[in-house]
């Protein structure tokens, strides 16, 4: 008798201000996919709005060290000062109970996350038709110009990595964001 498989496990990622966590909010609200995002951790401070637990995990730089010293990070990077990462609790249980997993991380994670499951993963580029909407997305959102500079010059490097990732969706457009990525996410839950 065969393993029963696992269900997707689809890695989201691109540059800051891009509307990853946007993108993929609105998708999980419209689909009836069994599909949830996993919920990643960090050090920063939260954002107006934002929920603990709900939108991250705001641990504190110790308790992240002492998770990472655990062993209890799928992946982790120190970026843009501050850390983040995937606690394993968030992907795999959910995954054995047949619900999908949609990771929305940076660059450096989805590497890790690729590294580690190989076959067993979906990975896409998040992207947008032009440069400059980055630093207009990362103004609204509020962040100080030195951080909207940090974010830019690390939006450079993994602009260049596009190309490792199994899919790119440009989020011109959010519906059309929500189409696309739909079109890739579905055929997955169907094997």
């Amino acid at each position: 008798m065969e393993p029963a498989r696992k269900a997707p496990l689809i890695v989201l990622s691109g540059p800051s201000g891009v509307g990853k966590t946007t993108v993929v909010d609105a998708l999980l609200k419209q689909s009836t996919l069994p599909l949830r995002r996993g919920i990643t951790a960090t050090s920063r401070a939260a954002r107006l709005g934002e929920v603990d637990d709900r939108d991250y995990h705001f641990w504190s730089v110790e308790r992240f060290k002492e998770a990472i010293a655990a062993g209890q990070m799928l992946e982790h990077a120190f970026v843009h000062t501050d850390f983040y990462g995937t606690p394993r609790s968030e992907v795999d249980g959910w995954r054995e109970k047949g619900v999908g997993v949609i990771l929305v991380i940076d660059v450096q994670g989805a590497e890790h996350v690729r590294d580690l499951y190989p076959r067993d993963h979906c990975s896409i580029f998040l992207t947008v038709p032009v440069k400059g909407m980055l630093r207009d997305r990362l103004e609204y959102r509020g962040d100080s110009e030195a951080k909207i500079q940090i974010r830019l010059q690390t939006a450079e490097r993994e602009l260049l990595r596009t190309g490792e990732f199994d899919c790119v969706v440009v989020n011109d457009d959010l519906p059309t964001a929500i189409r696309d990525l739909t079109a890739i996410i579905e055929p997955l839950f169907q094997h």
